[in-house]
C-alpha cells in the first residue's frame, strides 16, 4: 500500500515544508521580544538567574529573543541552519527549565520541551537539499 511506502525522495520537501512552518512560527513569536527594548530584554534574561548567571540580564534577554526571531528565519531559509538550531535548542531548554521551577504544569512546558527536542533533531538531521546551506556550502563529493 503506498501510505506505507519509504518515500526517501520526498524527505527533503518535507523537511523545507517544515523549516519554513517552523521557521515563521518562531520569527512571528520572538520578533516582539526582539523589538521590545531593554525593559523586555531585562526581565526575559532575568531567568539566567535560576541557573545561577545573574549578570547582564538584558544580554541574555537580547540572545533570547535574537534567537527566536533571527533564528527562526535562519531556520526557515535554511542558513548556519545548524547553529540556528543550536541556539534555539538552548533557549527552549532554559524556557523548560523556568516554566518547571515556577511549578508550572505539563501544559505551559510543554510547547517548550517539544520545540527543544524538534530542534536537537533537526540539528541532526541537517537542514537538507533545498537550503541555503546546500547552495553555498555543499558537501564534498565523495569517491568510492
Amino acid at each position: 500500500m503506498a501510505l506505507f511506502e519509504n518515500r526517501y525522495r520526498t524527505h527533503d520537501v518535507g523537511l523545507l515544508l517544515l523549516r519554513i512552518g517552523i521557521g515563521v512560527m518562531f520569527t512571528i513569536h520572538g520578533y516582539p521580544k526582539l523589538t521590545g527594548g531593554m525593559e523586555t530584554w531585562t526581565q526575559i534574561g532575568g531567568s539566567m538567574g535560576l541557573l545561577g548567571i545573574k549578570f547582564a540580564p538584558a544580554f541574555w534577554g537580547f540572545m533570547a529573543a535574537a534567537a527566536e526571531a533571527i533564528g527562526g528565519q535562519l531556520l526557515a531559509i535554511g542558513l548556519f541552519f545548524r547553529v540556528a538550531c543550536l541556539l534555539l535548542l538552548a533557549t527552549m531548554l532554559v524556557a523548560t527549565f523556568v516554566h518547571l521551577h515556577s511549578g508550572d504544569g505539563f501544559s505551559q512546558y510543554s510547547h517548550a520541551l517539544e520545540s527543544a527536542i524538534l530542534f536537537l533533531s533537526l540539528a541532526l538531521i541537517g537542514p537538507g537539499k533545498y537550503s541555503l546551506d546546500q547552495m553555498l556550502f555543499p558537501a564534498p563529493r565523495r569517491l568510492y
